[in-house]
């Protein structure tokens, strides 16, 4: 495939799941810039190696991979600041155009820890697989369904559609 080619599949892919992969990390990492530069930075390196790119069987996952590698990377360096800017005072971000609900949502979400937070977002919201959700994370599969069993449990007081699922749980 030509570069050109690439370029031109990396512009049609951009056109087609910008806006749901964005949709995705903001669920994970809560903040829409950042997840807004996460998947930028997910096409920027598509573009940088356009025929290894070409070669990928699912373009998608992997711009869904690197960005949630750089929204990782970002959590881990704002982990360790988080105490100083708690300190300074300084104000949260707030979410402006969003729908209640979505803004509940995220609020909900990062109540729970990351990882709970990844998995809950990729099985519910991105609509993947326990198996594939393994595959992405490089962790067990049995991993993945504790981190969702725990994530369910930690939203259901906070959001009624997990509720349910945390009852079922429990019961089993």
């Amino acid at each position: 495939m030509a570069d050109g080619d690439t370029t031109d599949m990396v512009r049609e892919l951009y056109e087609g799941c910008y806006r749901r992969l964005v949709g995705q990390l903001f669920a994970i990492c809560g903040d829409l810039g950042e997840a807004e530069d996460a998947v930028q930075e997910a096409f920027v390196r598509a573009v940088e190696k356009p025929r290894r790119f070409a070669q990928l069987d699912n373009p998608e996952a992997w711009l869904r991979t690197v960005a949630l590698n750089a929204v990782r990377r970002r959590y881990r360096r704002a982990t360790r600041f988080h105490g100083l800017f708690a300190r300074a005072g300084l104000p949260e971000d707030t979410m402006t155009g969003l729908s209640a609900d979505r803004v509940a949502l995220v609020d909900a979400l990062r109540q729970l820890p990351y990882e709970q937070r990844e998995a809950i977002v990729l099985h519910h919201i991105v609509d993947l697989p326990v198996r594939e959700i393994a595959v992405q994370l490089r962790v067990p599969e049995g991993t993945v369904k504790a981190r969702l069993s725990r994530g369910r449990a930690g939203l259901a007081p906070l959001i009624h559609e997990f509720a349910d699922d945390a009852e079922e749980v429990n019961h089993v």
